[in-house]
């Protein structure tokens, strides 16, 4: 366990047209002093949703008043239009992610909250060659694979295959990406949220789990064996379990998290139970990144109307993961 005091975590600004600079400052509003934390990107983009103060170094952000928003200045090619997407402004985003992982890589923050980015502007103005940002993350982080949680006080759920069509499922889901999809979310739930004996369900693919092959094979043919072996290893995990019984209030209580095989099967059980404060978590780096659950909102940036909720939600859980790391021997 350390005894060095916890740095503040590094938020990137996110597509500057949409309504992440709107929800940062909201959320430093609404925080106050009880969570340190600074973001990254143009004054221009914030300082018209509240009060901010510029500096120029991740500690300095310790002593800038409650309320007022630490920015670390990093200037974008051209002011933002709310709900229209500059590309010229698409290197910009690209190098407040870059920054906030130099931060976190050096120990200057503890970990990355970052909030949501336009890809098509990002393709369009910098050619972004990534899917999106947990790609990306996972590209700086040098690492061959991450995991996406989506996580609440509700519950954690974890999609094996992201995003891809339906029709790809089939062929994407292997045994390799099933084992280490588990593998990475049991550490994770130790190791960033001191779990001592993660419990996990697994769903199936097909409805109600194949039922016995009637409906399906890949229940019988690749994730019961899957299972099988990580529970020979002495992982506590249920299933391969029809989904639809999985995620009412008295099937949570029995799992940490839950394994689900594709997007929609995933994100619909938790965005239904928490839609404002859901966490998109990444498993597997070697720092901690959370984000809001939702995207840009085009047609309500600039407008007042964005909800801080889950972009608070998001801060709060990247800041009790950190202190989980930062506890941690070394």
């Amino acid at each position: 366990m350390t005894t060095e005091p916890l740095p503040p975590v590094a938020v990137s600004c996110g597509e500057p047209s949409g309504v992440g600079p709107e929800i940062i400052v909201k959320a430093r509003a609404a925080l106050g002093a009880e969570l340190p934390f600074f973001a990254i990107g143009d004054p221009r983009h914030f300082s018209r949703f509240g009060p901010i103060e510029r500096i120029s170094t991740a500690a300095e952000a310790s002593v800038v008043a409650p309320g007022v928003l630490p920015l670390l200045e990093l200037h974008f090619a051209a002011d933002a239009q709310p709900g229209l997407p500059d590309p010229h402004n698409a290197q910009g985003v690209i190098d407040a992610i870059k920054r906030a992982v130099e931060l976190v890589q050096t120990g200057q923050a503890s970990a990355i909250c970052t909030a949501p980015i336009h890809k098509k502007a990002l393709k369009d103005g910098a050619g972004f060659a990534f899917p999106g940002h947990t790609e990306f993350l996972a590209h700086l982080a040098g690492v061959p694979r991450v995991v996406m949680m989506l996580a609440s006080d509700a519950l954690k759920v974890v999609p094996v295959t992201i995003h891809i069509a339906l029709a790809e499922v089939t062929a994407t889901l292997t045994p390799e990406l099933l084992t280490e999809t588990i593998r990475v979310t049991h550490a994770a739930l130790i190791r960033d949220f001191g779990i001592a004996a993660p419990r996990l369900s697994v769903t199936g693919l097909n409805p109600h789990a194949g039922e016995g092959g009637a409906m399906g094979v890949e229940e019988l043919a690749l994730i019961t064996p899957v299972l099988d072996m990580l529970r020979a290893e002495g992982m506590q995990i249920t299933g391969p379990l029809s989904a639809d019984t999985m995620f009412h209030p008295a099937a949570r209580a029995r799992y940490d998290a839950a394994i689900a095989m594709y997007h929609d099967q995933a994100l619909i059980p938790i965005k239904t139970l928490d839609f404002s404060g859901g966490v998109n978590v990444t498993l597997g780096l070697p720092f901690i990144r959370t984000s809001p659950d939702h995207g840009t909102a085009f047609d309500i940036a600039g407008q007042g109307l964005a909800d801080p909720t889950s972009m608070i939600a998001a801060l709060r859980m990247c800041r009790e993961m950190a202190h989980a790391r930062w506890e941690m021997p070394r």
